[in-house]
């Protein structure tokens, strides 16, 4: 097996040391490689969406970035059939949007949330 060489700050380690002890996995090699599978299944699923779908967003960020999610929201009013704003606490906010339209469309409001580095998380589920 090939060997890759990743950098992590200490924060994301404690975090992984935690998960090895919970979860029974043998090294961190286990985790980040489970971690890996997990993220290449999500991203095969969203590519391979086709057609008409349905799907929810759930989306967590600041509550600084409102007006961010606000500005990609409008542009998908279309695609949106619900939308759920909750404050988790005083700083955090999380959205969770019901999706029923065109599959590209519906990669693209994804895309459009995950590549804005200011949200903390982005979920596609498709349904």
């Amino acid at each position: 097996m090939p060997i890759v060489s990743i950098s992590l700050n200490d924060e994301i380690l404690k975090e992984l040391d935690k998960l090895q002890g919970s979860m029974g996995f043998t090294g961190r090699s286990e985790i980040i490689r489970a971690g890996i599978r997990t993220f290449v299944q999500e991203e095969k699923q969203k590519r391979e969406l086709k057609g008409k779908q349905n799907a929810v967003l759930i989306v967590l960020h600041a509550d600084e970035y409102d007006d961010r999610v606000s500005g990609i929201k409008h542009d998908y009013e279309d695609l949106i059939k619900t939308h759920l704003h909750s404050k988790l606490d005083g700083e955090r906010c999380m959205e969770m949007f019901f999706l029923d339209g065109d599959s590209k469309k519906i990669q693209a409001v994804t895309k459009g949330f995950l590549t804005d580095k200011k949200m903390d998380s982005v979920k596609l589920v498709a349904l």
